[in-house]
């Protein structure tokens, strides 16, 4: 079960160690998704049988850092198939440029609440989690609420392995450490619901753990891949949870 705020059951390990990005071997370890996805493939009619139906609910889903839509379809259709209206973002390559990003994800948010005529859920995985976020703290009245995956809510690129091609791109860590705190100066208004891995060969799972003053966040724990947040039975049952909760349990 999750808890509201930082999850006092693993706070103390998160803040006596310090953050890192995932160490080499942890990055191999991502190899196991092509695992995710046969037990995937394998369980389709089971989960779908068992995960709580949707009525129609829009649905944005947001993908990681590098990659596109083609990337989450898979949790899409399952999404659409238990009764949600779930599209993709519709931007292409999420090649990082979160300054850029976050005005144009609003945008689509905005269309699809507009189209719909009722607030979104949106589903971020990876980087794509983070602007999901920032969607929900700059225009709450679109979002129902936010399930992201992964996420890197501290530190920004910083504590993951994709830190090594954003210093080549010359973009400052430090510089965006400072703005990512800058940002949590206001409070996100809506339920967050963060689901994250110990096992998450991509990102620090202690920088998806959201440590500052955004008391609407619930700390979620899935034994998964990073890259298998789009590609297992237990991360898509997790989502599907999650999207059909009441959001007063939060």
């Amino acid at each position: 079960m999750g808890t509201p705020g930082i999850d006092r059951s693993i706070a103390p390990d998160f803040e006596d160690r310090e953050l890192a990005p995932p160490a080499p071997w942890q990055l191999l370890g991502e190899g196991r998704v092509l695992l995710e996805r046969l037990a995937l493939l394998a369980s389709t009619q089971k989960i779908q049988a068992a995960a709580p139906r949707g009525n129609g609910e829009p649905v944005l889903v947001v993908p990681g850092f590098a990659t596109d839509d083609g990337w989450t379809k898979r949790l899409r259709g399952f999404l659409k198939t238990i009764g949600y209206d779930a599209v993709g973002w519709g931007l292409g390559r999420n090649r990082g440029n979160v300054p850029e990003l976050i005005p144009a994800v609003i945008q689509r948010a905005e269309h699809v609440a507009n189209d719909r005529g009722r607030s979104v859920r949106l589903v971020g995985w990876s980087l794509g989690g983070y602007l999901a976020r920032e969607v929900a703290r700059e225009r709450p009245e679109l979002v129902e609420r936010v399930v992201t995956l992964g996420a890197p809510v501290v530190g920004g690129p910083s504590y993951t392995a994709s830190a090594p091609g954003y210093v080549r791109k010359g973009y400052d860590l430090e510089e965006i450490k400072e703005t990512v705190l800058e940002r949590e100066l206001q409070p996100i208004a809506i339920p967050v619901f963060a689901i994250y891995s110990r096992t998450d060969g991509v990102v620090a799972w202690r920088a998806c753990i959201d440590r500052f003053d955004n008391p609407l966040v619930e700390h979620h724990e899935v034994r998964s891949s990073h890259l298998g947040m789009v590609n297992s039975p237990r991360a898509f049952l997790l989502v599907a949870d999650l999207l059909a909760r009441p959001v007063s349990e939060g």
